[in-house]
């Protein structure tokens, strides 16, 4: 992925003036570069990760004005009064955005950018496609180094950074001349690191000596507005709101929403069938169940929810009428399983038995109790129609087969 860069001419000459892009790859390498118009930039915006606006200088004014020690949160509600007295026109017609950084005199950078300027620009981007768009004051793009003036002179003028968030631009008529001496004066006492463009490298060194001391002339390269722009967190971009985000493009998901909608429906549609159809066949079984038992018991009502439990419990009373025992009952539960102990090499020795909700809880003593004797009264009852539960430390649970739950 590419980050595309664009160096903006000033808005005074922006009528025929071209602007300077390089596209320069994750790794730093310089892909391409050239100059053209921004509208003529589509499939390069579209083509890029990032885009980075570096707005002409003397279109970005950094004001140096003292603030109260405040939350972002306020300081960013405080910027338009902060500002007022140092700007012309109403300050809610800027983007107005804050250096993280306050000095210790409580100077703080302020960036000042006519607000329809900056939307017009960063829509533009949008509208070719741009995921993402910075803008930063392109002063502040000038490479840093620490107790050095860093300067640019090119068609728009001079640029000057002084600081990791101070600089300023302005324009110069007049020869190479006239913009040495006036950047060299703006420098102060500082040395300066100038960047002029290669194709008039040779007259500005002819020229640098009468313009004054502590001036380094190098050819202007992209790497420098590269590497400088990394030094500085200045983007004016999130200070637009919702004027800055990409639009979310509903369009191209239509078609894909559209279909995943009908699946939904589809599965909906076809859950509801499954069940409708299970409930059916649930209420069919449930009536064959209540016809045979009213046809066995005409004379009773079925109050069960389970008919097929009513009618077990009925059959259960009518074998205890006639004498029969059930595994459901204490007396047979007990029987058998005494008659499974007896039929153990070593019978165990019986601790407690307790009967309750047609289960027997047998307690045996824990060192009575054999490694194969679980498994031998288990099998035994089994052939009972008995079910055993072995709780642990020697406790059994015995119930009926056909009523274990």
């Amino acid at each position: 992925m590419t980050t595309l860069y664009i160096r903006l001419p000033a808005r005074a000459e922006q009528e025929g003036a071209l602007a300077r892009f390089a596209l320069v790859a994750d790794g730093g390498s310089l892909v391409q570069q050239g100059e053209g118009a921004l509208r003529s930039m589509g499939d390069a915006v579209a083509a890029s990760r990032h885009v980075v606006l570096m707005l002409a200088a003397a279109d970005v004014t950094l004001l140096q004005v003292k603030t109260p020690p405040l939350s972002p949160a306020r300081l960013k509600s405080a910027l338009p009064s902060l500002v007022e007295e140092h700007i012309l026109g109403d300050p809610d017609d800027c983007v107005l955005v804050a250096a993280p950084v306050q000095h210790e005199d409580g100077m703080r950078t302020i960036a000042v950018v006519q607000r329809g300027y900056l939307e017009s620009l960063v829509k533009g981007m949008l509208a070719h496609g741009a995921r993402t768009v910075a803008a930063m004051p392109a002063q502040l793009c000038l490479p840093l180094t620490p107790g050095n003036v860093s300067g640019s002179i090119d068609a728009s003028g001079i640029t000057l950074r002084h600081g990791q968030y101070q600089g300023l631009g302005l324009a110069v008529s007049g020869g190479p001349a006239v913009a040495l001496q006036t950047a060299r004066a703006l420098a102060g006492d500082s040395p300066l690191n100038l960047y002029v463009p290669n194709a008039q490298l040779g007259e500005y060194k002819a020229l640098v000596a009468e313009a004054g001391p502590g001036i380094n002339l190098e050819a202007e390269h992209w790497a420098h507005w590269v590497s400088g722009s990394k030094s500085s967190t200045m983007d004016l971009v999130p200070a637009l709101g919702a004027a800055g985000a990409q639009a979310r493009d509903w369009k191209k998901w239509r078609w894909p929403l559209r279909l995943a909608l009908v699946a939904v429906v589809i599965n909906l549609v076809g859950l509801n069938v499954q069940w409708l159809r299970m409930k059916r066949e649930a209420d069919a079984i449930t009536l064959g169940m209540k016809q045979t038992f009213k046809a066995a018991y005409p004379k009773e009502n079925v109050i069960s929810s389970d008919p097929a439990a009513q009618m077990r419990l009925n059959i259960n009373r009518a074998k205890a009428v006639q004498g029969q025992l059930t595994p459901d009952e204490f007396t047979f539960q007990a029987a058998a399983f005494g008659e499974a102990a007896r039929s153990l090499p070593k019978p165990p020795v019986l601790a407690t038995m307790q009967f309750r909700e047609r289960a027997t809880t047998v307690k045996l003593k824990p060192d009575s109790i054999e490694p194969s004797t679980t498994a031998a009264l288990r099998d035994f009852l089994a052939k009972r129609k008995l079910d055993l539960t072995d709780s642990g430390a020697g406790v059994y649970v015995i119930r009926s087969a056909g009523g274990k739950k």
